[in-house]
């Protein structure tokens, strides 16, 4: 490997640690929900806001980094991003009210929306041509790698804290658990925020601030003299020409002649967001605690769904140029709603009944002369039983030992259970998870590009804040089942709306493209 080669992937693996941070502090909080909820005594809705809140901070740091990193520079952005990632982290595992819990929460999800935007954009600008595109993807698969390592240290995280090794009580990983979750993140962060300094700045930005020496100085280091000169005169022609164009306006973006762009960047964005991937990334082991199987086992889940949807991100990636965007759509959709219908049909299925062995066997904590009216009584849903242990023991109660008790009580298939998130997570992970960004890069014109991914991101980031902040409150109204098929029913709409609107975009230029959509 050339020194230049090797410089320049050292450079986008820094940068990409932003999309690192981006998976974990997004995921990580599906370890905390089951904690936080007796903990602060939070009805379902404040859950659901608990999850929920990152993405709505989100999408406002998403509106504000880009033209900031215009003004102040990509690097020095990602900078301030990866403190607000530690001051995030460290804040939210220091709160002592479920407030500053949300406080610090919606922190983290201003450094979110930079990272997001932010760190694939300096990638792509530092990056030679031939490899711009796989440099950029190191970015999102980084995403997916944070996903499933929060998965992983949440799981031994509760592991080393139920043993009953002295140094995990020393520090009290038990006793703390949830925290130690949260604040897990800031090593990450700090890590990331001292990288910054050895990465240059962008070339493009330099150029754009008239700073040609510097920016010069930076290609040389990544391509070939020859190459950097010639790519230093594209772009102060790029910058030429931008500056006699027309500036672009939110409302060209809703031209006639956008229609079609629009309809299916609206389409792939809301419909990713609907069949529910961000409520099973999120819940995963409250999901996994509803089939019976327990806290240490529905972590452990958790964990595998972490490694599904890592595997198939990489799938995705190594299949998107070769088959197409819209086959791996249409299959991965078809496979969605497959996947849901069965989760669906296996929660139908279940029934829940605690027996007088069950009942002898729960925590001393719950009054078994209390529980013991609902004994050997068959209860057919979710719902039912979960309205039994209210009547019988508060809801305060009912809520704290839920767990416990479906787990005492729950028969049902979980090896369908299952095999339905699972499919359901690679399903989606190998097409419209990644096509969707692909395709959002491909459909709209250069001039509005930037205009229109802030658009139809915003609507995807919109539908994912209403889908993680509703989905506790669904469980409990609608019961596991419903909520399932729901999302099931959403799936099959997506697939329709896909199958008669999307364009294939494989193998077509931006010019080309350009031509024949935008009418």
């Amino acid at each position: 490997m050339s020194s230049k080669k090797g410089l320049v992937i050292r450079i986008a693996a820094i940068v990409a640690l932003g999309g690192f941070l981006l998976g974990f502090d997004a995921s990580v909080i599906s370890g905390v929900v089951k904690f936080i909820e007796p903990e602060f005594n939070l009805t379902k809705m404040q859950l659901g806001w608990a999850v929920s809140s990152i993405t709505l901070a989100a999408g406002f740091g998403m509106l504000v980094a880009g033209p900031m990193s215009d003004v102040y520079g990509r690097r020095k952005i990602l900078k301030y991003a990866a403190l607000l990632f530690t001051v995030s982290a460290l804040g939210s595992a220091l709160a002592g009210t479920f407030f500053w819990l949300i406080v610090f929460r919606m922190v983290g999800g201003l450094a979110v929306g930079a990272a997001l935007i932010i760190a694939p954009m300096y990638i792509a600008e530092v990056a030679p041509p031939n490899k711009r595109g796989q440099l950029v993807s190191f970015n999102q698969l980084n995403i997916v790698i944070g996903i499933s390592v929060a998965f992983f240290t949440n799981y031994l995280i509760l592991k080393w804290g139920n043993s009953d090794a002295e140094w995990a009580k020393s520090i009290g990983l038990g006793k703390w658990n949830w925290r130690w979750m949260l604040g897990l993140e800031a090593l990450p962060a700090i890590f990331y925020f001292l990288g910054l300094f050895i990465v240059p700045r962008s070339p493009r930005w330099l150029m754009a601030k008239d700073k040609k020496e510097e920016a010069l100085t930076v290609m040389r280091k990544v391509v070939s003299e020859k190459e950097a000169l010639s790519q230093i005169k594209e772009v102060e022609k790029s910058i030429y020409d931008d500056q006699q164009k027309q500036k672009s306006r939110l409302g060209d973006l809703f031209k006639k002649s956008m229609r079609k762009v629009l309809i299916i960047g609206a389409i792939v964005g809301v419909f990713q967001q609907l069949v529910g991937i961000n409520a099973v990334l999120f819940y995963a082991p409250m999901i996994f605690e509803q089939t019976g199987i327990g806290t240490d086992a529905s972590f452990i889940q958790a964990a595998l769904v972490g490694l599904t949807n890592l595997g198939f991100t990489i799938i995705a990636m190594l299949a998107i140029d070769k088959f197409g965007r819209k086959p791996l759509l249409i299959i991965g959709m078809i496979g969605i709603a497959i996947c849901l219908f069965l989760l669906s049909y296996g929660f139908n299925d279940a029934t829940y009944v605690l027996n007088a062995e069950a009942i002898a066997n729960l925590p001393a904590e719950i009054d078994k002369t209390q529980i013991s009216v609902i004994q050997d009584k068959v209860f057919n849903n979710d719902l039912e039983f979960k309205e039994a242990l209210v009547s019988t023991l508060g809801e305060t109660v009912a809520a704290t030992h839920e767990a416990t008790l479906v787990t005492a009580s729950a028969k049902m298939n979980t090896i369908l259970i299952l095999i339905g998130i699972i499919g359901f997570v690679g399903a989606f992970a190998m097409s419209i998870g990644p096509v969707m960004w692909v395709l959002f890069s491909e459909l709209f014109p250069t001039n509005i590009r930037g205009i229109a991914i802030t658009v139809v991101g915003l609507i995807n980031l919109v539908v994912a804040f209403l889908v993680q902040l509703l989905f506790p409150w669904e469980l409990a109204a609608l019961g596991n089942a419903m909520t399932f098929l729901l999302f099931g029913v959403f799936a099959v709409i997506g697939l329709i709306l896909i199958w008669r609107n999307v364009s294939e975009t494989k193998g077509k230029s931006l010019e080309e493209l350009e031509k024949e959509l935008i009418q």
